[in-house]
């Protein structure tokens, strides 16, 4: 059949809009996938519950975060490090993403232990410290967002391992009671940050500061709101989980009661320092954000360098009230990737 000059014309003008159209789907896909923050959470899952609850924050984020994963290690509270890994597979399935967000088992030991083992096939965090390092040079023109809610064991490994990955990423750490010594996530591996204040690495540090409004200690979950607010939040899964303390649950909300209830009874509140980091992660404006000069830290104290030309920034003044509102939020009307 011979086509007259109108159809053919036609037809060329409709493969011209289809593949128009798809393209612009195309690119409209992508400028969105570009727009998100490409995270990693790195966390002691199973010592207290603030992890836990950085952890559902993050994922049900979906809109803003596209989490790559979750990589464990072991403080000094929570156990093995195998609790650590089992307590963030409980939490991810409990937040409908069970074989959806690959989790990886980090460092058991410290870095001062481990770092000159890190070219050997298998060493201790390996698992986590090569899923780090492939992450990081992924084909994506997003910087990687690293966030340590725990010691930095895994973090200096990976940058001790391959130097490479130091443009390509961001670090964001909730640790140290800045400008006073002390702080559990800091203390549990004081040898690891000194890579992290030496390298010319992005390093921020959200301020914990115990009993201090200035820190993330400000940012408080009250057990009357947990108990009110947080029953049957979440997605409900099929299949329920045991909790870490026992009990059957097919969502977050009701784990996060239990793990309230569990902690301290008597307590009236309990900041979740964690899930602080990641919202200032989502919005920088819930934090007053301050570039210094990188310290360093020795003979237990602190010591300024006001010359020193390499710069860290810290987070700290948190926006608790924003911040707490956003978490209730988002726990009822979560968003999780398609």
């Amino acid at each position: 059949m011979i086509l007259s000059k109108n159809k053919k014309l036609l037809i060329l003008l409709l493969c011209i809009n289809i593949f128009l159209t798809i393209s612009c789907n195309c690119k409209t896909i992508e400028n969105s996938q570009s727009n998100k923050f490409r995270v990693i959470l790195d966390t002691d899952a199973n010592n207290e519950l603030d992890d836990q609850h950085a952890i559902a924050y993050m994922l049900f984020n979906s809109d803003i975060f596209d989490v790559e994963g979750i990589t464990v290690n072991r403080t000094n509270n929570g156990g093995k490090v195998e609790n650590h890994y089992d307590e963030a597979d409980r939490v991810v399935k409990l937040c409908g993403m069970d074989k959806k967000i690959p989790i990886f088992t980090g460092a058991d030991k410290n870095y001062e232990e481990i770092k000159d083992k890190v070219n050997n096939d298998k060493f201790d965090g390996s698992d986590a410290v090569n899923f780090i390092i492939e992450r990081a040079h992924a084909n994506d023109k997003r910087k990687l967002i690293l966030i340590p809610v725990g010691k930095l064991t895994n973090i200096s490994l990976a940058i001790k391992k391959d130097p490479t990955i130091i443009p390509k990423i961001r670090i964001v750490w909730l640790g140290s009671n800045y400008p006073d010594p002390g702080e559990y996530n800091f203390v549990n591996d004081i040898p690891s940050i000194n890579p992290l204040l030496e390298l010319n690495v992005d390093f921020e540090m959200v301020m914990v500061r115990y009993h201090k409004e200035s820190g993330t200690d400000a940012v408080k979950a009250y057990l009357k709101d947990i108990r009110k607010i947080m029953p049957g939040k979440g997605p409900h899964i099929s299949e329920n989980v045991i909790g870490r303390h026992g009990g059957s649950f097919d969502n977050f909300g009701d784990y996060s009661v239990s793990l309230f209830k569990n902690f301290r009874e008597e307590n009236s509140s309990r900041p979740l320092f964690d899930m602080a980091a990641v919202a200032i992660v989502k919005n920088p404006e819930w934090a007053d954000r301050v570039e210094i000069p990188a310290p360093k830290f020795e003979d237990d104290k602190w010591i300024d360098q006001p010359e020193n030309q390499r710069k860290i920034i810290i987070w700290e003044n948190f926006d608790k009230e924003s911040i707490m509102a956003d978490f209730y939020n988002i726990m009822e009307n979560y968003n999780l990737p398609e």
